[in-house]
């Protein structure tokens, strides 16, 4: 006999319980009470394996600041993990979410199509590379997407081998997770992985075996023979392309597409994304019309702001200030990046470019006590990344970087930890 279901009582949310306060700026006080009784909650009711990287709840949100539920406010350079291009409840967003929620929230594509999946496909292949007539597909996560690239391509060649690089991440679902490239703490003991996926080096000049530089061109170019080698012995590179200067056939996004709702898509050659019989491709919510309305939205900041050229004027902005700190702190070992997503790596010792694990950790603590959210990232987990909203502001870019570099300087003072965080 099924069990009656009591219904929780109702309370008000605890990120309501402070914020009659005035907001203020963390400063690396202990947790507030709200965020305690979050914390202990969180312990209770999710697992260990949902991993994260602050502790801190948040009650609100816009452009690129975070205020908690004890209502201390954060500078937010990690964007969700880059879901947050258009930032934090961009007023345009909202709108779409509101007036689409209020005509229907879902019907299931393949039950009817709701008009925004048309609508957003249309966009979708209009403002992507190639001048071929192309079709997209729309799903939930870029995990999804992946596999469904890897589905289509499949279907159309005929072909099932599959080259992935290491250290790479494609996503948490079996076919995803077999082609990412880095074990901790992705792909741990979830196997048996999907068959047919052949793993090459990618071209990590910095932490080559002959530590070299690619800009000078003595970088040890292993991965440009490993990548042939692998064409000769493994798998023949008929449908193959360079990465740059091309018309991909296939495309896959995710990530700021939708503004931070869950919406993905692949969009590629029509006579590619036809191969696959009806029936074949889909999902229960993918092309969710409240996300793709959200999505039409975002591509309308996108171009109405400016956000793509942003993108380039902000990545420039911090490549100049880690080249400084690259020249002031040892700790900095190397510095790279393309648009807004850019990076430094740390190390202990600049001739052995030995991975410092630990003190990237620290230094995300560092910045958090200053009201900076950062996350890390690289096979040694040693690297900083930052992933700003795009509508980030010049004075918070100024004022980001100077909270970093208040961090780094903190980082660098302290002694090198015992053990290395992960």
């Amino acid at each position: 006999m099924a069990k009656q279901l009591k219904a929780s009582p109702v309370q008000p949310p605890l990120g309501q319980l402070l914020l009659a306060q005035p907001a203020q700026a963390a400063t690396g006080r202990a947790p507030g009470p709200a965020t305690q009784a979050l914390q202990d909650e969180r312990a209770r009711y999710l697992p260990r394996g949902v991993f994260t990287y602050h502790s801190i709840f948040p009650a609100s949100g816009t452009g690129a600041r975070l205020m908690d539920v004890d209502g201390n406010r954060y500078l937010d350079f990690a964007g969700g993990i880059g879901t947050m291009n258009v930032g934090h409840s961009h007023p345009a967003v909202v709108a779409a979410i509101e007036q689409q929620a209020q005509q229907y929230t879902h019907t299931c594509a393949h039950v009817a199509t709701p008009p925004p999946y048309i609508e957003l496909a249309r966009r979708l292949t209009e403002i992507t590379p190639g001048a071929f007539a192309k079709k997209t597909l729309l799903v939930n996560s870029g995990a999804e997407a992946v596999e469904n690239a890897v589905k289509i391509a499949r279907a159309a060649t005929g072909r099932s081998a599959i080259i992935a690089f290491e250290n790479s991440f494609h996503g948490r679902t079996n076919l995803a997770l077999s082609l990412t490239g880095k074990l901790r703490p992705y792909r741990q003991n979830f196997g048996p992985f999907a068959l047919d996926i052949h793993t090459v080096p990618y071209p990590y000049c910095y932490q080559c075996a002959q530590h070299g530089d690619a800009a000078a061109g003595d970088c040890c170019r292993e991965w440009v023979s490993t990548l042939e080698r692998a064409f000769l012995t493994r798998v023949a590179p008929e449908f193959a392309c360079e990465h740059s200067g091309v018309e991909p056939d296939l495309l896959l996004m995710a990530k700021s597409l939708a503004g931070g709702l869950p919406l993905a898509a692949v969009v590629g050659r029509a006579e590619l994304m036809d191969a696959p019989l009806p029936g074949g491709l889909g999902g229960t919510y993918g092309g969710n019309p409240v996300a793709c309305a959200a999505a039409l939205a975002v591509l309308d900041v996108f171009a109405r702001e400016g956000l793509v050229e942003r993108a380039s004027v902000l990545g420039a902005l911090a490549l100049d200030r880690m080249r400084a700190w690259q020249v002031r702190f040892p700790l900095v070992g190397d510095v790279r990046g393309l648009g807004a997503m850019v990076a430094m790596e740390l190390v202990r010792d600049r001739a052995l470019r030995t991975p410092a694990a630990g003190e990237a950790a620290n230094l995300l603590v560092e910045a958090r006590e200053r009201g900076l959210l950062l996350i890390k990232a690289g096979l040694y987990d040693n690297v900083i990344r930052l992933l700003m909203p795009l509508v980030t502001t010049d004075a918070e870019m100024a004022e980001g970087l100077d909270l970093l570099q208040e961090a780094l300087a903190a980082v660098s003072a302290q002694p090198a930890p015992h053990a290395e965080a992960h």
